[in-house]
């Protein structure tokens, strides 16, 4: 007999756990199917264990520039304080007792299990069959996705699941993929005393980054001991269980201890079963309007909807599906100020559209940058200065739609750019604006300045 609730909601990532949360508590019936951990790939595999990794090595990262500023220091990694704090204070040893307890205190219920739509308005969880009345809730997140490598299926590879529960740094670690996973974890490993090269088969670094910020953080890693190839195809893989991992490319070969695949995620809609509904299961995503409504009575969030694989996106769809679920009134999704960090050192953030995307759908385009070695702050920060910041703007409309920011804190100085592209406010405006001084965000005044050049 099937089990009758108001909404199932089939994963529970932040924006599952979220949107099952608003809909229990404004008082439908919601069930929510999760076959892993509730809270997602991010608090136990992603988002939070990886920036205390991050945290960890930039504090080795700083610690040896005390040479260049302030005398001397000895720097000796140890990796079991990172691997302690990810075990018991983050994930606490990868238990979900706490967000299951959170999400049941709402009034939801939790099921274990791999949800699949077996019909309109119904979800199969194992034996167990479930039918929404008001409708269903996809957030299934992503799989790591392992490319068709020969020889790689069967060897004891890494993906983000398996190395950020490991006990101890690898002698060697060969990183396949240049995107802001490989290079958070290539940077970290390489600062904790471990050989690293990186693979990118793309032409650059951060391929969706402006080639500039690419060519910033390549050089800071080159300058760390982090061995990169670019455009670099690998044609097979092999291990043996002495002398650890082969990795041949179409011009070289390299051993090491561990192999780390970091190249892109993936959603298997088959196995979600989106067909039951008229949804195609063998695209990448799944196409959504500005409600979430992926069909009738399905809504969709998340990785799945192909808006970017961050945890504030998906929690930014939950409130405007669940309103649409609800009846409420509410804005519509808006991307323009789609926000994205990338936790090296420096830190690579970015809003809205890059120059190339930006030539591509506007008719005038304008771009400028800043250089933060030669702002104020810049040289008084000195050790660890290196990153810019780029501006591009529709110089028809006068507005920004698209910035860059590389350097310290990155991610935190784009704040301002991120509002400025969000609630399109004139170049002109921003111009006027008063810039504390020294920091690393008055670096966005001469960038303003040649964007308002004759």
């Amino acid at each position: 007999m099937a089990d009758e609730v108001d909404v199932v909601v089939v994963g529970m990532g932040p924006g599952g756990e979220d949107v099952a949360a608003r809909l229990a508590n404004a008082g439908l019936s919601v069930v929510g199917v999760e076959s892993r951990l509730v809270g997602g790939e991010c608090p136990y595999y992603a988002c939070i264990p990886t920036k205390i990794m991050v945290r960890a090595a930039d504090a080795l990262g700083e610690a040896r520039r005390v040479p260049e500023l302030a005398g001397s220091a000895e720097v000796r990694p140890d990796w079991s304080p990172v691997a302690a704090r990810i075990r018991d204070e983050a994930t606490t040893g990868w238990n979900d007792e706490i967000a299951v307890r959170r999400f049941e205190a709402t009034g939801g219920r939790l099921v274990r299990g791999t949800g699949r739509i077996t019909a309109p308005g119904e979800v199969t969880v194992g034996d167990q069959v479930l039918r929404a009345r008001r409708g269903i809730v996809l957030n299934p997140g992503t799989e790591p996705a392992i490319p068709p490598i020969e020889g790689l299926a069967g060897t004891p590879y890494w993906t983000n699941r398996e190395i950020v529960s490991i006990e101890q740094v690898p002698e060697s670690l060969v990183v396949l993929g240049g995107g802001p996973v490989g290079l958070e974890f290539a940077q970290v490993f390489a600062r904790f005393g471990c050989e690293v090269t990186v693979l990118e088969a793309r032409p650059q670094l951060l391929p969706l980054a402006e080639p500039e910020a690419a060519e910033v953080i390549t050089d800071r890693l080159l300058a760390e001991g982090v061995r990169v190839r670019v455009g670099s195809t690998v044609q097979r893989v092999g291990h043996d269980a002495s002398m650890g991992f082969r990795i041949t490319t179409d011009g070289e070969e390299f051993t090491a201890e561990r192999l780390l695949v970091a190249t892109g995620r993936r959603t298997d809609l088959r196995a979600l079963g989106v067909a039951a509904v008229g949804l195609d299961d063998t695209a990448r995503t799944l196409e959504v309007d500005t409600r979430m409504r992926a069909a009738e009575g399905v809504w969709a969030i998340g990785d799945v909807t192909g808006r970017g694989a961050f945890t504030h996106t998906s929690v930014y769809q939950s409130r405007i599906a669940a309103a649409d679920i609800l009846g409420e009134p509410g804005a519509p999704a808006d991307y323009r100020a789609m926000p994205s960090v990338t936790f090296t050192d420096p830190e690579v953030a970015a809003v809205g559209l890059t120059e190339t995307r930006a030539l591509a759908e506007r008719d005038r385009v304008r771009t400028a940058i800043s250089r933060l070695p030669v702002s104020t702050r810049g040289f008084i920060h000195k050790a660890g200065n290196e990153g810019l910041i780029k501006l591009v703007a529709d110089s028809q409309l006068g507005v920004l739609v698209g910035a860059t920011v590389v350097g310290p804190s990155g991610g935190e100085i784009l704040g301002a750019l991120a509002v400025a592209v969000h609630a399109e406010v004139p170049v002109a405006l921003l111009a006027e604006m008063i810039f504390a001084y020294p920091t690393f965000h008055r670096a966005i005044e001469p960038a303003l300045t040649k964007l308002m050049e004759p």
